[in-house]
């Protein structure tokens, strides 16, 4: 059965917002910079530090996939007994994180940081344990704030889902290889350092206004 055009209309509204949202993401100096400094230091030809980008971007999401399964999965046992609250938690969780990294990025001094202390492997390493080093690095730490959109969808099924996961994995293997390639090709790090200062801004700003979206679909 075609659901109706409305929900259509929202399904594709959330996951552009779910594209937007993880290539933001990825604008985090955790999710790039490793990868700039590392294949300097190998002396890596673009294509292994791309193939490098995308094995961790994809391994990053994979584990956000995994986390937000087991929301869904929790949600949907939980819900008989909530009302059907799903949809209503979700949209708090948007906003909540919204107002958390904007809150973060007014009030905090810009910095080069978000995240964990970067572990980049020494210069002597083998090509693959730098390139396993890296993509562990990334598998390890789920993408937290793309994980309310799991659970916003977690009565649209398989599919939806899956639809999901796949927008979050464009997302954020775009925005890693974007901006890996703009360190790469002339632009200065520190230059992007100072850009990145304000992903917490649009970031949070972005969450509100998809939250607020939902809130205004169940109305």
């Amino acid at each position: 059965m075609t659901p109706p055009a409305s929900d259509q209309m929202i399904l594709l509204s959330l996951l552009g917002g779910g594209f937007a949202t993880a290539f933001l993401h990825a604008a985090l100096p955790t999710h790039w910079l490793p990868f700039v400094l590392v294949g300097r230091a190998q002396r890596w030809s673009l294509g292994r530090v791309l193939a490098a980008v995308t094995a961790a971007g994809l391994a990053h999401i994979a584990a956000t996939a995994l986390v937000g399964s087991l929301i869904v999965v929790a949600g949907l046992a939980l819900d008989p007994w909530i009302g059907g609250v799903l949809p209503h938690l979700s949209a708090i969780l948007l906003l909540l994180f919204g107002v958390f990294y904007l809150g973060r990025a007014l009030i905090r001094r810009p910095q080069l940081a978000g995240g964990p202390p970067l572990d980049l492997p020494e210069p002597a390493v083998s090509h693959a344990a730098a390139f396993w080093g890296l993509v562990v690095m990334m598998a390890v730490s789920p993408g937290e704030v793309l994980l309310p959109f799991y659970l916003n969808q977690a009565q649209g099924g398989v599919a939806v889902l899956t639809a999901l996961t796949l927008v979050f994995a464009a997302g954020t293997v775009l925005g890693m290889a974007a901006f890996t390639l703009l360190a790469r090709t002339g632009w200065s790090v520190l230059r992007l350092e100072r850009w990145a200062r304000y992903e917490g801004a649009v970031l949070g700003l972005a969450l509100i206004a998809i939250g607020l979206l939902v809130v205004m679909h169940q109305h």
